[in-house]
């Protein structure tokens, strides 16, 4: 088979929820019992800015590979998988869309894992990409029974019910207030670029799951430090990136349970219906290489 050679408009047509899901957990349980080889990010200082770097080696498949991006503009992103077997290259995927969904999927594990059984009332604080891929890959593991959205701009809130109903059938209804969007929801998605916090720990029920996207260091976060106080699960997809800011991150490092320990059932996870659980996504290096080897794969097969 030739290289296969993607991009957006190839991702969105080619990568369904459920596939893309499966292969991020299968990722996190392979980084945590050692098949995955996932350094955390290196940065390359060009001057103006840097190029960074996630790698991964899934020793199982047989595949390695890279995702690059930079900070000068925000280019599109590359991810190039590789065969460890043959050293052949299997797949180059350009664009954001890739990572974008990846990150859903991580999302949409955790909130498997952690939130409690059943379907699920889903608030979404942020109306961007990211809150779409969340909203898109949940509903690979969950029922959403209903969903609210809460954007700085309420345009934006509008738009994004109005879409979700006409391409994934859920119902999302758009709220002017954040509390209205996080009291008495079972998952909550803050997915913002707030570098001060966006809402109220006291918004968060007993028993909600909580999965934070953007900003968290001790200088930069969306949510208040005083979540990790109410959480009674702190949970990341990667202990070693969370570790690898610039700065001290926002949650303590010492109650934070690696996912993909609680997916292999070697650490607990949820154990109380009224706990409230905490997913600290920073996007486990390889997992892209995951997602772009499963589009291989897929692609192989067909």
């Amino acid at each position: 088979m030739s290289v296969l050679l993607l991009n957006d408009d190839d991702v969105r047509g080619r990568l369904d929820a459920p596939t893309a899901v499966r292969a991020v957990r299968d990722a996190l349980t392979a980084a945590h019992d050692g098949t995955l080889q996932a350094p955390p990010r290196v940065r390359a200082d060009l001057g103006d800015g840097h190029l960074v770097f996630t790698a991964g080696h899934l020793r199982a498949e047989h595949l390695f590979g890279f995702r690059a991006y930079d900070t000068f503009v925000g280019a599109e992103q590359l991810v190039a998988v590789w065969g460890s077997d043959d050293g052949r290259l299997r797949a180059v995927v350009h664009g954001d869309e890739l990572g974008a969904r990846r990150t859903g999927a991580i999302g949409a594990v955790a909130v498997d894992a952690a939130a409690r059984p059943g379907p699920i009332r889903l608030g979404l604080v942020g109306a961007g990409t990211h809150a779409w891929t969340q909203l898109w890959a949940v509903r690979a593991v969950r029922q959403v029974t209903e969903a609210t959205v809460a954007a700085r701009r309420p345009a934006r809130a509008a738009a994004f019910a109005r879409r979700a109903a006409e391409e994934l059938g859920v119902r999302v209804r758009a709220v002017p207030a954040v509390e209205e969007a996080v009291r008495d929801h079972d998952v909550v998605v803050v997915a913002t670029n707030s570098p001060v916090p966006v809402l109220d720990a006291d918004w968060i029920a007993p028993g909600t799951h909580v999965t934070t996207l953007g900003p968290k260091t001790v200088s930069r976060h969306e949510v208040p430090a005083s979540l990790a106080e109410r959480a009674d699960v702190l949970l990341t997809d990667s202990l070693a990136q969370a570790a690898g800011y610039g700065e001290p991150h926002l949650f303590p490092a010492d109650r934070m349970t690696a996912l993909g320990a609680v997916l292999a059932g070697a650490a607990p996870g949820r154990t109380g219906p009224d706990q409230i659980t905490v997913f600290c996504s920073v996007g486990l290096a390889g997992t892209e290489v995951a997602v772009a080897a499963a589009l291989w794969e897929s692609a192989r097969r067909d």
